[in-house]
C-alpha cells in the first residue's frame, strides 16, 4: 500500500510542474512590445528604423506656412492649428519603396494625413500621396484612403483611442492598413502624370486646420 502522505507529495509536486508549464507557455507566447518611440530588438534585426524619438523634432523640418500648428506632446506629434507641414529630413528622407508604421490618434471632428513620396516646401499642401486621416470631420474620405486616387468611405478606427497605421509602396502598389486590417489597395496606371504619380521621397504630416487635432507617435520605416 502506498502512504497517504507520499500521495499527497506527489500531487503537490505535478502542481508545481504543470504551473511552471503554464507559466514557459504564456511567456513564449505573449509578444515583446516596445516602448513608446522604441524599437525592439526584433524589428531592429528586421531592417525598422524609428523616426521619431518622442522628445523633440530632431531629424524633422517644420515649414515656414504656421510652425506653430506642429508641437511634441506627451511622446507625440501634436498637428493642430491652422494648415502646415511638418517632413521628415533625416538620413532616409528619399525612400521609393517602404514599409510605414506610426501610431496615431485623432480628437473629434479631426481632419489630417501623411503625405509620402513628398519633399519639404515652405508653405502649401506638398506633391506626392496623401495617406488619410479622418474618422468624424465633415469630409466623406476616411482614414486609410489614399487622397484622391483611392476613397475610403467608413472610418476603420474611433476618435480618442489610437490606431496603428500603415502604408506599404512597393513598385506601382500601395497598400494601407489599421490596425492590422488592409483598409484600402491602389494600383497606379502607367499613364498616371503629375504631383500624385508614385515616385520617390520623403514623410510629411499634416496640421489641417484649426478645428482639428492629430497625435502621431512610434514612427517608423522599413526599406523594401
Amino acid at each position: 500500500m502506498i502512504p497517504f502522505r507520499f500521495i499527497v507529495q506527489q500531487g503537490k509536486n505535478m502542481k508545481k510542474v504543470l504551473l511552471s508549464s503554464l507559466i514557459g507557455i504564456f511567456s513564449f507566447v505573449t509578444p515583446v512590445i516596445a516602448e513608446d518611440n522604441a524599437l525592439t530588438e526584433s524589428e531592429r534585426t528586421d531592417g525598422w528604423k524609428l523616426l521619431f524619438n518622442g522628445k523633440d523634432l530632431t531629424d524633422w523640418q517644420i515649414d515656414k506656412w504656421n510652425p506653430e500648428s506642429i508641437s511634441v506632446e506627451d511622446g507625440a506629434i501634436k498637428c493642430h492649428g491652422k494648415p502646415s507641414m511638418i517632413y521628415y529630413s533625416g538620413k532616409r528622407k528619399n525612400v521609393k519603396d517602404f514599409h510605414f508604421a506610426a501610431d496615431v490618434m485623432t480628437r473629434p471632428g479631426a481632419n489630417g494625413g501623411i503625405f509620402f513620396h513628398t519633399k519639404y516646401q515652405d508653405k502649401g499642401w506638398p506633391i506626392g500621396h496623401e495617406a488619410q486621416i479622418n474618422q468624424t470631420q465633415k469630409d466623406p474620405v476616411k482614414t486609410g484612403s489614399v487622397y484622391i486616387v483611392k476613397k475610403h468611405l467608413e472610418a476603420p478606427a474611433k476618435d480618442n483611442e489610437w490606431f496603428h497605421y500603415e502604408i506599404i509602396v512597393k513598385g506601382n502598389r500601395i497598400e494601407t492598413k489599421v490596425n492590422g486590417k488592409t483598409v484600402v489597395v491602389y494600383e497606379e496606371p502607367t499613364d498616371v502624370k503629375g504631383k500624385r504619380k508614385l515616385s520617390e521621397g520623403t514623410f510629411g504630416i499634416q496640421a489641417h486646420d484649426p478645428g482639428s487635432i492629430v497625435l502621431v507617435k512610434n514612427i517608423k520605416v522599413k526599406l523594401l
